[in-house]
This record gives structure tokens, sequence and C-alpha cells, in this order.
């Protein structure tokens, strides 16, 4: 007899504290149950209303990683399509949930699923009567709001890293692979390893911040303390929009076409053109001093 399993569902954006409870009341409730995690991809609102889709703050990878580390056994991902947009909330449980087998279906009281989100919670339950027993999980809040992958997209969009990890048990990541940039960074002493922003992915306001730098292609990753820039260097007239990270009295890194995770810790100020190369030469200085300082705080 195989192992029984307990199914969460949802978006998962940014796994979240509210995410995280979902699966501790899911491996809690069955301890002997495998717990798999049912997501979507790509966000189901990029495929309804394209026009509405919120900025991800994570790649499904990223998500993969959070809820594994979470206590999640199995993620299934549902590529969210048009036609899976039409389907009714029934298709949706004989397709997607019956064939895993769960004794146990836990998700958010505000779960909503099926064409035009006609299914609920009852809907669910109503679905698996006989097969199935679901448990609804009243919405975790700081105190005042719920815990929500919207309020770390305003969080992140301000340049609140603390808000952030109060929200999520965890910093803010961007990810992704190291391209070549201008090297104008490398000829003022600061060379640093740039990566594009895609438009689907949430990335702070334009400006400096203290983080740190991840080697995502090896097996134990080093982390090295960061100053990192976003926007599109008006200095120099640029138009192309970047994440570039510095790592701290480090010159010997060879970064292009490396996948990297830019974990962004505090806002150290706002973009600024600056009227010659060595205004900025010495702003430079003064931004990886005090990054240096805060993350050694940290």
């Amino acid at each position: 007899m195989s192992q029984p399993t307990v199914v969460v569902i949802g978006n998962f954006d940014g796994v979240h504290r509210g995410h995280v409870e979902l699966i501790r009341t899911a491996k809690a409730s069955e301890p002997n149950a495998r717990v798999v995690a049912v997501t979507f991809w790509p966000h189901p609102m990029s495929v309804i209303r394209p026009d509405q889709a919120p900025p991800l703050l994570t790649n499904l990878e990223r998500r993969k990683q959070l809820l594994s580390l979470a206590g999640v056994d199995e993620v299934v991902v549902v590529n969210f399509t048009a036609d899976v947009a039409m389907w009714p909330p029934e298709r949706f449980v004989d397709e997607m949930i019956r064939p895993l087998r769960p004794s146990r279906i836990v998700v958010g009281e505000n779960f909503r699923f099926g064409f035009r989100a006609s299914g609920d919670v009852e809907t669910l339950a109503k679905l698996g009567a006989g097969d199935f027993e679901v448990q609804a999980m009243p919405l975790i809040t700081d105190g005042t709001q719920p815990s929500s992958s919207t309020l770390i997209r305003h969080a992140v969009a301000e340049g609140d890293f603390g808000r952030v990890r109060e929200l999520s048990d965890h910093p803010f990541r961007f990810s992704g692979v190291v391209i070549e940039g201008d090297h104008r960074g490398r000829q003022m002493g600061f060379p640093t390893a740039n990566v594009r922003v895609p438009a689907e992915m949430a990335v702070p306001a334009d400006g400096v911040y203290a983080g740190w730098v991840i080697r995502l292609d090896v097996p134990t990753p080093p982390r090295w303390p960061a100053a990192i820039s976003v926007g599109t260097n008006p200095t120099f007239n640029g138009a192309e929009r970047r994440v570039e990270a510095y790592v701290l009295d480090r010159d010997d890194l060879e970064l292009y076409g490396v996948s990297i995770g830019i974990d962004f810790y505090a806002r150290l100020r706002g973009q600024i053109k600056y009227e010659g190369m060595e205004s900025l030469i010495k702003q430079m200085h003064t931004d990886v001093e005090q990054a240096r300082h805060i993350l050694h705080a940290a």
C-alpha cells in the first residue's frame, strides 16, 4: 500500500509565513503522510488577465526550493494554460487532485479554483466526500493584515527588506544568469556581476542596496557580501534596466554565464545621475563602506 499524501494547493509565490504555516499544519495533521504541494506556472493571472498579472517574487526553481525547505516532500506543477483556466472545479479535482490519492487537502480559507474561481472550500469538500478530508486554514496575520504575496511585493518595491523578512522569514532573492556588461565597474575598481531584469519578475526600485551574492551552480553555494545597484546607469545614459552586484573586496571572480542569486538586505539610497565618473567613484566608495558596516552587523 502506497504512503498516504496530504495535499496543499496554492500559487505559493514567495512562500511567505502563511504558506509555511499551511505546510506545517498539513504535516502535523497526518505525520505519516507525504506532503505534496500543487502549484501553478505561469501565474494564472498572466493567462487570464495579463495586464493585471503581478510581478513574481520567485521563479519556479526558487519556489520549489523554498517549498522543500518548508517541509514539502514533492511539488506538482500545473502548467496553467487558457484551456486549464476553463476547467470547472470537478475537472480540476479529477485530473489534478485525485491522481495524487490524498487523504487530506489543506488550503487557505480564501481558496478558490475552477473556471472564474467558481469553486471554494465548500465545493472542494463536497467533491472529496468519501475520498479525502478538506481542512481550511485561517489567514496568518501580522496583527493587522494577512500575510500575503501582495504585501511582500509592496515592501520589495519600497526597498523595505526588514518588512520582507517579517512577512516571509527569508530574504528577497533576485536570480539570474550573469551577462557581460559595459565593464565600467571594472574600470572604476568595482567589477560587478550584471543580471537582466525580466518584465515578469519583481525587483526593488532603482537605487543602491546592501546584500549578498550566492553562486547557485555548485553543491555548497558560497555567499559573498555585496553592494547592489538596480537601474539603468543614468550617469552613462544607460537604457537597459539591470541588477548589478559588486562583491566586496573581490576582483577575481569569473561569473559570466553563471546562475547567481542576489539577496537584498537593506536600501542605502536612491539612484542619482552624477556629473561624471569621478563623482560616481567617490559615491561608490561611500556605498561600499556603508554596505560593509550594515552587513557586518546583520
